[in-house]
């Protein structure tokens, strides 16, 4: 006699690995967790206040000729870098004691660059936030991915069971912390636009991890047999193509927006490659896994049992 098939024939065996990858999740937050409490943040004007001037050369400038320039002025500790092309150059200055207006500053900047400068010096943009603002900013940038969590957790637990909630609201957890981890591990400039695609990440992945979590209550209602991993493995592969090829295309795009978007959104589009990455394999075993691990069993999510035959459906 042939070996009767299981749901598990149907597809890959995701929950088998479920062990491994939480070793591996474990490792990961872990030297996240470290860089964070050790490196901290390389935060941006937005959270640190400060100016930011934005210049360009007519001929390509160096930033070492450009930096010796503002150390003559009096502006060793300015950050420079290359904004879209060698002739554009974004020049970063913490606030200074004392300073009320950003007008004297960037005025002193433009005096100092233009002496040393071979060409004409064109001043393009000046902006200012000050440290209250950038504090202030930081703060409600914390509370607002605070409050999400939260109320994705309500959300899902009115919408499924609170085990689902749970590890969704867990995977969520993990996707932020790994990308603000890299951010600072890398020592990666943390601004407003890191903090918007933080967010994102946050809507993208749960988005992902409901609809595994709306196929585990569909096949679970219609299958009478099959243990609760069986099942978990044959929603996750009935919903493989439509995550790759969602998350496929998110990152053609994204990457595309990290090589050719320039400077002002490469920390936006990097946050979100990580994010999409990450949140594709939480959905699977971070959501999931944590849902079994918190003891989800079929009567979880079966319903009120009603007359009439009972389906056995294989797929």
């Amino acid at each position: 006699m042939s070996k009767r098939r299981t749901i598990n024939d149907y597809g890959i065996d995701f929950m088998r690995h479920r062990r491994l990858a939480a070793m591996v999740s474990g490792v990961a937050l872990a030297i996240c967790l470290l860089a964070i409490l050790i490196r901290g943040f390389d935060f941006g004007l937005d959270f640190t206040g400060g100016t930011v001037i934005e210049v360009g050369y007519q001929e390509p400038a160096e930033l070492g000729e450009v930096r010796a320039a503002l150390e003559s002025g009096g502006f060793a500790d300015a950050t420079l870098q290359y904004f879209g092309s060698r002739h554009d150059v974004l020049i970063r200055l913490s606030p200074e004691a004392g300073e009320t207006a950003s007008a004297e500053l960037s005025d002193r900047v433009f005096r100092a660059l233009s002496e040393q400068a071979e060409g004409a010096v064109e001043l393009r943009r000046v902006e200012f936030v000050g440290p209250q603002v950038g504090e202030e900013l930081r703060e409600q940038g914390g509370l607002a991915v605070f409050f999400a969590l939260i109320g994705i957790l309500v959300y899902v637990a009115l919408r499924f069971e609170w085990r689902f909630a749970l590890g969704a609201v867990i995977a969520l957890m993990h996707d932020v912390l790994f990308t603000v981890g890299v951010f600072s591990l890398l020592q990666i400039t943390f601004d407003l636009t890191v903090l918007a695609a933080v967010l994102a990440v946050i809507g993208y992945s749960l988005n992902d991890t409901i609809v595994i979590f709306d196929r585990v209550r569909e096949n679970f209602r219609r299958l009478r047999k099959g243990t609760v991993l069986e099942v978990l493995n044959l929603s996750i592969n009935q919903t493989l193509s439509r995550t790759i090829v969602t998350s496929g295309t998110t990152l053609l795009v994204l990457a595309a927006l990290y090589v050719l978007g320039g400077e002002t959104i490469s920390g936006f589009s990097l946050a979100l490659i990580i994010g999409v990455v990450v949140g594709t394999y939480s959905t699977i075993y971070v959501a999931t896994a944590a849902a079994v691990w918190l003891g989800l069993s079929r009567t979880d999510l079966l319903p009120t049992p009603k007359a009439g035959p009972e389906v056995d459906a294989m797929p």
